[in-house]
């Protein structure tokens, strides 16, 4: 379809293109300084879109059909057949979304003013001086900024190697 070949072209576009007009979206938004702002943009990506699209596609149409003869609403369908399809996958781009915001520092950096909410790797950039850099509290914070993500992994561990194997992604 044109629309998901247009979805999939944006990801020939490197971050640093669309950062001021994204900047001005979100601002014009009212998400500046705001959770949201450093949330939105980031689920609603192209590989998200293409993910979930290898993962939709995968259902066959057969079910729907027949929850709709047997009376159930589109949203029904939604909810109760097609969600539970593809939780592996929607819990596979949890993990990959959480761990992206996680590490960024750019964005942060342009959507917030406010040190209180920026991410853990706007921080862990303060240790880098003009002409120091304190490698002890650097590297010890690096290590724990590590831990969540890796309980987050270990936890829905089964999820995302079921989620990677259902949409065809390579790791």
């Amino acid at each position: 379809t044109g629309f998901f070949l247009m979805t999939l072209a944006t990801m020939m576009v490197p971050f640093q293109v669309i950062m001021v007009p994204l900047f001005l979206v979100v601002f014009k938004m009212g998400m500046y300084d705001s959770y949201w702002g450093l949330i939105i943009p980031r689920v609603a990506v192209a590989g998200s879109i293409f993910m979930m699209r290898a993962a939709f596609s995968g259902i066959p149409k057969e079910l729907a059909e027949a929850a709709r003869i047997d009376g159930l609403s589109e949203m029904g369908i939604f909810w109760k057949i097609m969600l539970p399809q593809v939780k592996s996958a929607v819990i596979t781009l949890g993990i990959l979304s959480v761990n992206g915001s996680w590490n960024d520092l750019l964005w942060p950096m342009i959507i917030t003013s406010k040190t209180e909410m920026r991410t853990l790797a706007n921080g862990l950039a303060l240790f880098v001086g003009q002409n120091t850099i304190e490698y002890g509290a650097a590297f010890a914070g690096a290590f724990l900024s590590l831990i969540p993500m890796f309980v987050l992994y270990i936890v829905g561990q089964k999820y995302f190697v079921e989620g990677m194997a259902s949409t065809g992604l390579k790791g």
